[in-house]
């Protein structure tokens, strides 16, 4: 799990948040209002969701963000957080504890890195395979 994740607002402009992604080296932001997680958005929503279709910099995250939440929770087994992730097809998830506050995101690479290589290519498989709800 890589812990300090950064927030995007959903009112903030896909170019800022598209700079900070670049400045930071990822591709995945957690999406906060009101201290609540309401969306993610990733370098793959702006280009398809914006980009694609002729929006510019000056869009807004929420024009462009994946509003259906998924997350896992701190203290869950990393091999269920893992199969989870192929199952619902996505390489990161936000990471929160039981209280529902944002401690960090995880990714398939963070898996990788801990976790039975076996386990994370089941994952993998689900994850690349076409089609599903966080496909675009």
């Amino acid at each position: 799990m890589t812990p300090k994740v950064h927030l995007a607002s959903p009112g903030e402009s896909l170019r800022k948040v598209a700079k900070r992604m670049a400045a930071d080296g990822v591709g995945f932001l957690p999406v906060g209002e009101n201290d609540r997680l309401v969306g993610t958005i990733t370098d793959r929503d702006i280009v398809v969701r914006a980009v694609a279709e002729g929006k510019d910099g000056n869009a807004t995250v929420a024009d462009a963000m994946t509003r259906d939440v998924r997350y896992c929770f701190d203290d869950e087994e990393i091999e269920d957080v893992v199969q989870n992730m192929g199952n619902i097809q996505v390489r990161r998830l936000p990471v929160v504890d039981r209280d529902k506050r944002l401690v960090g995101v995880i990714s398939l690479a963070d898996a990788v890195l801990k976790d039975d290589p076996a386990t994370v290519g089941v994952a993998l498989t689900g994850v690349v395979e076409p089609g599903g709800t966080h496909a675009t």
